[in-house]
């Protein structure tokens, strides 16, 4: 990496066992993408809870990569799972990171081939869900603007940043520029484990 990793905790005391998890599951990326040029990672008090004195986390990895916008996943522990063991949060925030790296690697390398003639493979870049909307970056063309409606099978909330889908373009632009009028997920993500 061009930029040190930065390790941040924000209302909880820094450890020395999160930080080395952290750090391995950095070179671990590292391994696999060697054009990261920089990564942040956040972990947090996302809430406090009231019946136990272990405090749940929340992590947030923002990963730097050349042409192409900022890769970030986040997530937090449940209520109960802060008191199991704390790497089960970091394995699932990693793991997001690494499918959106795999996702942009098949996309870049054009594996990821269409189903239908008329449409085209697309990377799910900013996602809206309050709003019921998103934006799929497409190769050659400014960032596709769609709506709940427009995913098949009515999979919206399937959807997440770093989904690959297929994607046929509207005749006529929207609100927020070129649109698109279908959207139909190629590579649903698994639940964590």
């Amino acid at each position: 990496m061009e930029k040190p990793l930065q390790i941040t905790f924000k209302g909880i005391e820094s450890s020395a066992y999160l930080e080395d998890l952290i750090r391995e599951r950095v070179e671990r990326l590292e391994r696999f993408q060697p054009r990261i040029t920089a990564c942040r990672v956040v972990v947090d008090v996302p809430h406090r809870s009231p019946e136990t004195g272990k405090v749940p986390i929340g992590l947030s990895v923002e990963v730097a990569v050349p042409g192409r916008q900022k890769i970030v996943a986040k997530g937090q522990e449940e209520r109960r799972e802060a008191k199991d063991d704390r790497g089960a949060l970091i394995t699932r925030v990693f793991d997001a990171v690494q499918r959106q790296l795999d996702s942009d690697a098949d996309v870049q390398n054009g594996a990821v081939k269409p189903h239908a003639a008329d449409g085209e493979a697309g990377l799910v870049v900013r996602l809206f869900p309050e709003q019921n909307y998103g934006f799929i970056e497409v190769k050659g063309s400014p960032d596709l603007y769609f709506t709940r409606n427009a995913v098949v099978g009515g999979s919206f909330d399937d959807i997440e940043v770093g989904v690959l889908v297929h994607v046929t373009r509207a005749t006529s632009e929207g609100p927020m520029g070129p649109e698109a009028s279908s959207v139909r997920i190629l590579n649903a993500r698994r639940s964590p484990a």
